[in-house]
């Protein structure tokens, strides 16, 4: 498979504090990769520096292109969505709205016939079209958040624990929405979870990071069966 995304030597920093230390990782072509580690360990700074949201060294490429640098709306308009870490809902409009904002680089009349693409992921925003995004459930709102996303139609779409906060049977339902996105859209997926059991069994690819540093890499499945990783990193 091709890299879409491929990450080198990446550095972060809030202010004087570094937070990422380094870090060489790659999304493939269709594939999904999980970025694994506890609170703090760097995860989500590492989807802000590729969207261009903190001070960054090293070399973020993009379908072979570099992206490091730029304006985080420029990087959106190269296909990268973000879904971050609370879902981001406008929670004074309505589902329709948040909708709508979700596609603003595109053509009105194109977004408005995603719309029914989307409604084929997550049948309740249909129902729920009009209603204000705060009376939704926990969710409904990440499903909402998800779907404003695929409205950009990005080549990379980037989730910051997308299981947080939820009920189980709610976290199994949005992963095999997302199991869906992934084959019949080809979407390339970079996840961010603290969710351990349930990112390995979704991902292609892990990383497990450790105060901004890459301790283990590898295929999901090899990381998932070694019992050592497990019990010291993973918690399970």
């Amino acid at each position: 498979m091709t890299a879409l995304l491929d990450v080198k030597g990446l550095h972060a920093a809030y202010g004087e504090t570094k937070v990422l230390h380094g870090l060489d990782f790659a999304v493939q072509q269709g594939g999904v990769t999980a970025l694994l580690g506890a609170n703090g360990a760097g995860k989500t700074t590492t989807l802000r520096a590729i969207c261009g949201m903190v001070r960054t060294q090293g070399a973020i490429m993009l379908g072979g292109k570099p992206i490091e640098g730029m304006a985080t709306e420029d990087i959106v308009r190269l296909g990268v969505a973000h879904v971050p870490d609370g879902r981001g809902t406008f929670m004074e409009l309505t589902v329709e709205e948040n909708m709508r904002l979700g596609a603003y680089t595109r053509p009105a009349r194109e977004a408005t016939a995603d719309f029914e693409r989307m409604f084929n992921y997550f049948p309740r925003l249909k129902e729920r079209f009009r209603q204000q995004a705060g009376t939704l459930s926990g969710g409904e709102q990440q499903m909402l958040a998800i779907s404003r996303a695929l409205l950009l139609r990005p080549k990379l779409l980037l989730l910051d624990e997308p299981s947080f906060g939820l009920a189980p049977l709610i976290v199994k339902e949005i992963f095999g929405i997302m199991r869906r996105i992934r084959d019949e859209e080809g979407v390339s997926i970079l996840l961010v979870e603290q969710n351990a059991t349930i990112a390995l069994a979704f991902a292609d690819d892990a990383y497990l990071l450790e105060t901004g540093r890459i301790v283990i890499s590898g295929p999901a499945s090899d990381i998932s069966k070694d019992e050592s990783i497990r019990r010291s990193y993973l918690g399970y």
